[in-house]
């Protein structure tokens, strides 16, 4: 197989047996203790899946084929190697409304769509959203972007804290995580940020809101330590 992996040459059949022949029944298991969906899931490995990836390339055309298969892998790989030159609005759309696990979301998120120029568009959409993998993938790509996007003004990231604050009551598992990574990692990025995320979590600690308390007690944990105050302290 590894002498045809190549970009625009694979055949998303050939890719679905490959990954097939790479399951294992037994991290299915392992992997719904964890929360992620068991439906159609092989048992493949992440770090195996991303090798995959890397030998590949970016192959939008084979990514569109494996994420319409619905296989939990397949849609994996398609984050790792899709296009962000080549994602649309109605894809991002398309796919959030597919997301079904909360790890399919953070890797598409967190691979692809932050990488596109509607990430911030979609993310402020999607913070208003009811559907839990929908909304997740908002916070997600803030989270995503306070990481990757080492350009972005300050003030970008100021304008996602009172959508965090607005959203922290939400008591869903999967959406109260991703809030607070979203304010965690705002908080890491530089002291400014770091500062209006600990005010941010001050406020959002007097919620009348278990979630709410929750994300700021974790929040307040980990941006006001020393790991965070030394790292920040080197610049």
């Amino acid at each position: 197989m590894k002498k045809t992996l190549s970009a625009g040459t694979i055949e998303a059949g050939d890719m679905l047996e490959t990954l097939k022949g790479m399951s294992d029944p037994a991290n299915v298991k392992g992997m719904a203790r964890f929360g992620i969906n068991s439906k159609n899931t092989l048992g493949v490995p992440v770090p195996a899946v991303r090798k995959l990836a890397k030998e590949i390339g970016r192959d939008h055309r084979l990514a569109a084929k494996l994420w319409s298969s619905g296989v939990h892998e397949a849609r994996l790989l398609a984050g790792f190697i899709g296009d962000p030159a080549m994602v649309t609005e109605s894809q991002m759309e398309k796919w959030a409304l597919d997301f079904d696990s909360w790890d399919i979301c953070d890797q598409v998120c967190s691979n692809l769509f932050d990488k596109t120029p509607f990430a911030v568009d979609k993310l402020r959409e999607w913070s208003r959203r009811e559907e839990e993998f929908v909304k997740r993938a908002s916070f997600v790509l803030m989270a995503s972007l306070a990481v990757h996007d080492k350009k972005a003004d300050d003030k970008l990231f100021e304008s996602f804290l009172p959508v965090i604050k607005s959203e922290s009551r939400d008591e869903r598992n999967f959406v109260k995580k991703a809030v607070n990574w979203a304010l965690r990692q705002i908080g890491k990025r530089n002291l400014r940020l770091n500062k209006s995320a600990i005010r941010t979590a001050k406020e959002i600690q007097k919620l009348d809101s278990k979630s709410a308390k929750w994300i700021a007690a974790d929040a307040l944990r980990e941006l006001q330590g020393p790991a965070v105050a030394k790292k920040l302290a080197k610049g």
